[in-house]
């Protein structure tokens, strides 16, 4: 038996769901407030329940999330019962050994860039998959393991990748890394683990500095990359381009995909069909199902607005995010509704993130999400360093759509980590019931 701590987490959900539909026993605890990844385990009625140190039996194999502490009632049990204790990245290191694995790293679009993997993969070759959308599926027999890989805390080397792909390289999780070269270096051990070969974004402009013994390829749309996309049209559909890799030409590809930060995570998924030899029309054929990863640019149509629902929480994520809401929508208004995720971030980035704000038509912004850090630990950090530099809006809370409703027929673009469902929810219901009048 698997017992989950902390199971409702993007990743430990995803992990779960890999492990049942590998044949073992999975259960798991988390606390009471319904997320939006524990909907995988439910179809796959994975018995969730409230944390509590009586679920903690003997022969039980214990997963720890990385947020759980260490007075969890119950990992002081599992303790006591001196039962094998796992972290969360731990445990999925010692499941990369037994597949060839595609570790899919980087500071943004390591989401989506795994979706799109999995979904070509998988159809054309076969593969299981971990998404940190709360999204795992497995099957016996498949030789690839596709995992969303993150850097914060340098998990990400506790696995053993066959390939390793990094979107890009950024400052983030500014509670933990100290500088840029921190987060260089980490990436660098991250990279001198990959068996086979690494796939980087070379337009990145920090990629280049890694110092690696593995074979490198670099994608991207400058002339000077391996893998290059080329004719490349942005359209209200979706994106087109031509590929060539290493100066052969591959294909033509026609996505429903928006923004060049998308054609990016495109690029890394073609770089792989390439060098396991998939024929790029079969590639084509299967990409053009993508829908986007949960909560990655999820659109609801209500009438002549749009409501967006996006994961966004970086500025140079918002940006692009942005970018391609205008590639999309690229005649109607457009109103940003932001949430700050952590202090640490809003103290580094609150000028960065009101700028890519003040693209919009209006801007809204809530009160920061603390996620690991407590308001004490950070005085005079709030969403005011954010609103303080807004040309037009300003603050609401998670029970004031009313505001977001004046602004008629736009596209509302929500971008956060957590969950703000329920204010997106709200303007839904007002903008159907001005429909039915």
């Amino acid at each position: 038996m698997y017992h989950f701590v902390g199971i409702k987490g993007s990743g430990m959900s995803s992990l779960a769901q890999i492990m049942h539909e590998l044949g073992y026993e999975v259960k798991g605890s988390d606390v009471p407030k319904h997320f939006f990844t524990e909907d995988g385990l439910r179809e796959r009625n994975i018995e969730i329940t409230d944390y509590s140190a009586d679920n903690i039996k003997e022969g039980m194999m214990i997963i720890r999330g990385a947020s759980i502490k260490d007075d969890n009632p119950e990992i002081v049990k599992a303790e006591e019962l001196h039962l094998p204790i796992y972290w969360y990245n731990e445990f999925l290191g010692i499941m990369t050994e037994k597949f060839k694995s595609i570790c899919i790293a980087g500071c943004h679009g390591k989401t989506t860039t795994t979706s799109m993997m999995a979904l070509v993969l998988n159809e054309l070759k076969g593969a299981n998959y971990l998404i940190g959308d709360g999204t795992g599926y497995a099957k016996e027999g498949n030789e690839f393991f596709i995992l969303e890989s993150c850097e914060y805390k340098r998990h990400f080397l506790s696995y053993t990748p066959y390939y390793s792909i990094i979107t890009n390289i950024d400052l983030d999780h500014v509670d933990y890394y100290k500088d840029i070269d921190d987060v260089i270096d980490a990436y660098k051990d991250f990279a001198n683990k990959t068996n086979k070969i690494i796939i980087a974004c070379g337009d990145d402009r920090y990629t280049h500095t890694l110092e690696v013994n593995p074979p490198i390829f670099y994608y991207g749309l400058d002339e000077d990359n391996d893998i290059r996309a080329f004719n490349v049209n942005y359209k209200e559909t979706g994106t087109s381009f031509e590929v060539e890799v290493e100066g052969n030409y591959y294909g033509f590809f026609d996505l429903p995909i928006y923004g060049k930060h998308m054609l990016l995570d495109a690029l890394a998924v073609i770089a792989i069909c390439y060098y396991e030899r998939l024929d790029a029309k079969d590639v084509n054929r299967v990409f053009k199902e993508f829908k986007g990863a949960k909560r990655r640019f999820s659109e609801t149509i209500v009438g002549d607005s749009i409501i967006i629902d996006d994961y966004a929480h970086h500025p140079n994520e918002v940006k692009s995010t942005l970018k391609a809401v205008k590639q999309k929508y690229p005649d109607k208004k457009v109103v940003s509704i932001f949430q700050p995720h952590t202090f640490t971030r809003t103290k580094e980035f609150a000028d960065d993130i009101a700028e890519v704000l003040n693209t919009t038509d209006k801007a809204f912004v809530m009160d920061i999400h603390p996620a690991r850090e407590k308001q004490e630990d950070y005085e005079g950090v709030t969403s005011d360093l954010i609103i303080k530099n807004l040309k037009s809006g300003g603050h609401i809370n998670i029970d004031e759509a009313e505001k977001l409703y004046e602004e008629k027929d736009a596209v509302y673009v929500f971008m956060s980590p957590n969950d703000i469902s329920s204010l997106e929810n709200d303007l839904q219901k007002l903008l159907e019931e001005n429909l039915s009048k």
